[in-house]
């Protein structure tokens, strides 16, 4: 997983536990100090309500990104 956070603006994050397609990277977080990423998030809907869903946002911490390929984000939630 050493992509860059610029690399994951146009990758499609999907829910391996559902099969849901959560939609495309909008933002990533990173800890200043230790420059590790500790969150990606993707814009939500009104429809999607999730224990990580903060302003219609879901923000998926690191731990939950399982693989990361050329197109997709796999993520646990």
């Amino acid at each position: 997983m050493g992509d860059k956070g610029l690399d994951f603006k146009h990758k499609e994050v999907i829910n391996i536990t559902d099969g849901r397609r959560l939609g495309f990277v909008q933002d990533v977080c990173a800890d200043l100090d230790t420059g590790k990423i500790t969150h990606i998030i993707v814009p939500g809907s009104n429809k999607l309500i999730n224990i990580f869903s903060q302003n219609n946002n879901v923000v998926i911490p690191w731990q939950k990104v399982k693989c990361i390929g050329d197109d997709l984000i796999l993520v646990e939630i």
